[in-house]
């Protein structure tokens, strides 16, 4: 029996919704594009309205919604609009993020600091709050909020204070996410990433040498981006009854349990 013809339309069921946040490009295009696969509504969330309209290559079930999660006043205007396009959020995938600045604590300009935890952080947590709000009062209710961490929630590279603190800091904020959301089904966890093939990890000099702990430069492995996209369909897919707190996804054999 073929694909199509095994398939049982239920005229009952509801079309999922995401929302992905830094869509335009890396890890964001990649799990929006494989939710897309998937036969999810995919709400296309990020700063470049042009990036996003890539990213949706006319999938029909793309929406955009232009974003700054830096912005509180943009993150609020975003997800009335979303709410106003899809009616509910099913989940929530807070991906946008920056690395911010490289150098030794007392060379790292505050400002710069400031703006790493403002997107880092605080965009998470507008984002999340506003998801939180719209999972409360839909029907049915309940939803997933999944935050990209980072290895660097684990142990930071070197030069990174800015990015790490940002980093352990989500992974609090998505521990009390997933406490406080429980009354009304809705959970939190964190998927923590190391070594996909993005520009992001292009710009840490991955391939010709990524600084390590001891000072020397090592090339890195790395893995295809689009196995996040999989992990997070994966995430996304589980009954209401499971969930999953913490996943470390890595490049095999990367220094990650060596670190230091």
């Amino acid at each position: 029996m073929g694909e199509a013809e095994g398939r049982r339309e239920d005229p009952d069921a509801v079309e999922k919704v995401l929302v992905v946040t830094g869509a335009g490009s890396g890890i964001g295009r990649s799990v929006a594009r494989t939710f897309l696969a998937a036969g999810w509504v995919v709400v296309l969330a990020g700063r470049r309205r042009d990036a996003l309209l890539e990213t949706a290559a006319g999938a029909p079930g793309a929406r955009i919604v232009p974003v700054d999660v830096a912005d509180a006043h943009s993150v609020s205007s975003a997800f009335r609009e979303i709410e106003r396009l899809t009616g509910r959020i099913d989940v929530l995938f807070n991906n946008a993020g920056t690395f911010g600045p490289r150098g030794e604590v007392d060379e790292i300009d505050p400002v710069e600091w400031q703006r790493t935890l403002q997107v880092n952080l605080t965009g998470t947590f507008r984002c999340s709050a506003e998801a939180f709000r719209i999972m409360k009062q839909q029907r049915p209710r309940g939803g997933r909020i999944i935050n990209n961490g980072s290895i660097s929630a684990h142990a930071p590279r070197p030069l990174s204070a800015a990015y790490t603190a940002s980093k352990h800091a989500v992974t609090g904020l998505t521990r009390s996410l997933d406490l406080d959301g429980r009354p009304y089904g809705i959970t939190c966890g964190q998927i923590d990433i190391g070594n996909a093939a993005t520009e992001l990890l292009a710009g840490l000099g991955t391939d010709g040498g990524a600084l390590q702990a001891d000072g020397t430069l090592r090339p890195e492995p790395s893995f295809p981006v689009e196995e996040v996209g999989r992990a997070v369909l994966l995430m996304a897919e589980l009954p209401p009854s499971a969930t999953v707190n913490s996943l470390v996804l890595t490049a095999s054999g990367m220094p990650f349990a060596g670190r230091g």
